[in-house]
């Protein structure tokens, strides 16, 4: 009798499991999925699919053109470093009554953007050219045929009218300047190429950004609540409030008053890395970094501000730098067009604050 009364009274210390607890499960394995394939680093870039096609009687350009347009907008900085070099190619040029600035500058754009600029010869009956007008380089192919370019007929400004094919040029009316390129010779490649990641990343990051705040939610956080509120209904005005702060008006300050509650009773789980908000400016500034570089342009000449107290230097001496540098080949390569019109049309002057005012000095032995 002892014994049983002895198990009688554990029985009784065991205590009563609640009703709403739930019961234990079955153990489960741990499942383990993944969001995608391994993507590899080292190939299926962007070069890989450099190739001339024929479509009809002309070639395709190894990058797309269109593409290569939009890009142009996609980061402030890629945009404005072309735009500096036009400018300033567009504004020492010498005024010459064939070759108006305007058609000068358009081809300018087309061979920044590009790598390739038309120019398009009027001829008077006797062969000779009366005047330069820019073919726009978007919608002008090289033809399979020699010196036979033609006329896309996507291009919304066509002279030509709608045909299926496109309409080619008159033979030998075309002056066709384009950069260099080692994959292949029919058209040419910009030297920028190699920083369209950075550029498209840059647009990437201010995008994610301006939805980032658009949205109002933010798509932040877990509000995790273990302790018990006053009421049954405070969670639901609770919810209330959160769904109220989303989109106009949101940033709303939020109070939750509950006196019986914990120092953790109330939990604010952030789904995504705390530190997000600063690696949006590490982006920006190198993918920014990157884009200057590939152009060639310093940052005190398109307009950047110095995080540093000491700055970028003297502005003066940069753009003297980057004139003799960058400006003065790039005029060397546009005068290709007084061969191809067997006359001086295309010729630039020489500011006097770009000349070195010392000479260099002479590093052979005597």
């Amino acid at each position: 009798m002892a014994r049983t009364r002895t198990r009688t009274r554990n029985r009784r210390r065991m205590p009563d499991a609640p009703a709403n607890e739930a019961q234990p499960s079955t153990p489960q394995g741990v499942e383990v999925f993944t969001f995608g394939d391994p993507e590899p680093a080292l190939n299926q870039t962007l070069f890989d699919y450099l190739c001339v096609c024929r479509v009809h009687d002309y070639f395709e350009p190894p990058v797309s053109w269109d593409g290569l347009a939009k890009t142009l907008r996609t980061s402030p900085h890629h945009g404005s470093a072309i735009a500096l070099k036009r400018n300033l190619l567009t504004r020492f040029l010498r005024p010459h009554n064939k070759l108006a600035k305007q058609e000068f500058s358009g081809a300018v754009f087309d061979y920044l953007t590009f790598g390739n600029a038309f120019l398009q010869g009027i001829k008077n009956r006797k062969g000779g050219i009366i005047s330069i007008k820019r073919a726009m380089a978007r919608f002008t192919r090289v033809g399979t045929d020699p010196d036979i370019y033609w006329h896309l007929p996507n291009d919304p400004f066509s002279p030509y009218g709608f045909s299926a094919r496109g309409e080619p040029y008159p033979a030998w009316a075309i002056c066709h300047l384009q950069e260099s390129d080692v994959a292949q010779n029919i058209y040419g490649t910009p030297d920028y190429l190699s920083s369209l990641q950075a550029a498209w990343l840059n647009e990437a990051a201010t995008l994610f950004r301006r939805r980032y705040y658009v949205n109002g939610t933010h798509a932040g956080f877990i509000l995790y609540i273990n302790d018990p509120l006053q009421k049954t209904t405070d969670i639901e005005m609770l919810k209330k409030k959160m769904q109220e702060s989303k989109g106009p008006g949101n940033f709303r300050n939020l109070l939750l008053y509950s006196p019986d509650g914990k120092k953790d009773g109330i939990q604010l789980i952030h789904t995504g890395e705390a530190a997000a908000k600063d690696e949006f400016l590490r982006i920006k500034n190198v993918s920014r970094d990157d884009v200057l570089a590939a152009h060639r342009v310093p940052p005190q000449l398109i307009g950047l501000v110095p995080e540093n107290a000491g700055g970028f230097g003297s502005a003066d001496e940069a753009m003297r730098v980057f004139y003799q540098l960058e400006i003065l080949p790039l005029q060397e390569k546009l005068q290709a067009v007084n061969d191809w019109a067997q006359e001086e049309i295309v010729q630039f002057e020489a500011p006097a604050w770009a000349l070195d005012p010392a000479p260099a000095p002479n590093l052979l032995p005597r």
